[in-house]
């Protein structure tokens, strides 16, 4: 499958400190130490109600990473999928009267555009589910053979016993997996699982949904399994960063490292990283509550995408916030500043400025306080009308490549 255009990214002076970032699965700050390209798999959308603020606070998140390790002087093979084989969009098309194929389509297409407009860098493999069919049929005829999978009836599941490292990734007690599992896609209480905490990795045809032709039979596969196969497929066993907002550390993120452990015997990625949730109106943006924002909504109400993205920038990737209109606009306003400042050429010494925000987005991507960093010198420079004698004469065009750079805005 195509991503989108990739923007233009400055090459900046000097190098960026190497990238920390919190890793989920021990709580802490671990620094990533690539070997050779950093690997980077971020679970893309169900297309099916592209794209939301949530959606693209997440996808803003990781554009950070692989922006800080391209300054720290490192390739990146990045890798964001589509779950298009899945339960929501299937339901979603039956609700509206579509075929299921056309509207991942549509959706995927919006997301292109609207990832494009905020000059997200595209992933290099953006694969989808059901052109990924036969990696996935085979990555489960492999944990077969390891006897990691059984049947209920004609159904396949994963055996989360299979896995000795289980719960690692998450750190979630079995008390606190059970609570959530069937809210998140699980089946907890069908008869004949072994544990309730079994995942589908295979699920036979139904009369009346969608299958998929494959050496299975007619089916389609379970949401964890698909990932997993993509990922080992497309990146390798540990490769360094796991991405996905805060709602797929259980049981996505945890069902996808313990069904390729069980294959490989090694961890399946360095460190697994997960951005905050977005709300509106008081509750977290979902389809069933109607509160989304949606991001070309705003770019068809002449919205500058780089104040959308300067929205995002202002809260810590890691953290849970609501959005507010008043928060655009402001954003828009401090764009404006940014963009004036720029433009006076000559400023406030840039040296600092760039040394400040690059090691604000190697700690944790902070980009709150890179984007205060710039604020600062926008502020210095206006204020005194620029400093073509006392200031730095090139801070206008240095500021422009580190902002552009670093934090994706273009101004």
């Amino acid at each position: 499958m195509r991503a989108w255009p990739a923007p233009d990214l400055p090459t900046l002076p000097v190098s960026a400190p190497p990238v920390r970032v919190h890793d989920s699965s021990t709580g802490g700050l671990v620094e990533t130490r690539p070997q050779g390209p950093a690997r980077l798999y971020v679970c893309g959308i169900t297309p099916y109600d592209a794209t939301h603020m949530g959606h693209a606070a997440t996808f803003v998140a990781f554009d950070l990473l692989n922006r800080a390790w391209r300054n720290a002087g490192h390739e990146v093979v990045y890798v964001q999928n589509i779950t298009d084989v899945d339960d929501p969009l299937f339901e979603r098309a039956e609700k509206v009267g579509i075929d299921w194929r056309e509207l991942a389509a549509r959706e995927t297409e919006l997301l292109r555009q609207d990832l494009a407009a905020l000059r997200i860098v595209p992933p290099e493999h953006f694969p989808g589910a059901e052109e990924s069919l036969d990696l996935i049929v085979a990555l489960i005829g492999r944990l077969q053979d390891a006897g990691a999978i059984y049947a209920v009836d004609d159904d396949l599941y994963f055996s989360v016993s299979a896995d000795p490292a289980f719960g690692q990734e998450s750190g979630w007690s079995r008390e606190q997996m059970l609570a959530v599992f069937a809210d998140r896609g699980g089946d907890p209480d069908r008869a004949g699982k072994k544990d309730p905490l079994d995942c589908l990795v295979w699920r036979a045809e139904r009369r009346g949904e969608p299958a998929l032709d494959s050496l299975l039979g007619r089916g389609r596969p379970g949401w964890h399994v698909e990932c997993t196969a993509m990922a080992l497929d497309l990146l390798g066993e540990g490769f360094d960063v796991q991405g996905g907002g805060t709602d797929l550390v259980f049981p996505h993120h945890e069902m996808c490292a313990s069904e390729a452990q069980v294959l490989t015997g090694t961890p399946y990625a360095r460190a697994y990283v997960h951005a905050g949730m977005v709300a509106y109106d008081g509750a977290k943006m979902s389809k069933s509550k109607g509160n989304l924002v949606f991001v070309s909504a705003l770019r068809h109400s002449d919205v500058d995408p780089m104040a959308i993205r300067l929205t995002l920038l202002r809260h810590h990737y890691r953290s849970d916030w609501e959005w507010t209109d008043d928060q655009l606009w402001s954003a828009a306003d401090q764009l404006a500043t940014w963009r004036q400042a720029v433009a006076v050429g000559a400023g406030s010494p840039s040296g600092p400025v760039v040394e400040a925000v690059l090691e604000a987005l190697a700690t944790d991507l902070d980009a709150p306080s890179a984007v205060a960093a710039v604020d600062a010198w926008a502020a210095a420079t206006l204020g005194t009308g620029g400093l073509a004698d006392t200031g730095d004469p090139d801070a206008g065009s240095v500021m422009r490549a580190l902002v552009d750079a670093a934090l994706g805005i273009a101004l």
